[in-house]
Parts: C-alpha cells; structure tokens; sequence
C-alpha cells in the first residue's frame, strides 16, 4: 500500500510542476492512458501465469 501512495504522491507532484511552467502534461489521455497502464499489468500478470502454470 505503500509503494501505492508513494507513486501517487510522486504522479500529483510531476503533475503540478508540469502545470506550473506550463508543459503540456507528459501522459496520453486520460481514459485510454489507463486502459493502455491495465492492459499492461494484467498482460504481465497472465504471463506470469501461464509461464508458471504450464512451464514451471
């Protein structure tokens, strides 16, 4: 739960400071950028599945 806190703490500062000296935000847009951060982890999280399942 820590590390969950921490990466936002760390995500809401970056934000700001982008804000603040007026830099475009450096992430894709909101919805899709989520579903593409999902796909990603539970891509990793079935690989590790699988590869432990049927070859471990």
């Amino acid at each position: 739960m820590q590390d969950v806190i921490l990466a936002t703490l760390a995500g809401l500062i970056v934000g700001f400071v982008f804000a603040w000296i007026r830099l475009p935000i450096p992430a894709p847009p909101a919805l899709p950028g989520i579903m593409g951060i999902f796909g990603i982890y539970f891509g990793y999280k079935i690989f590790q599945w699988v590869s432990t399942s049927f070859f471990g």
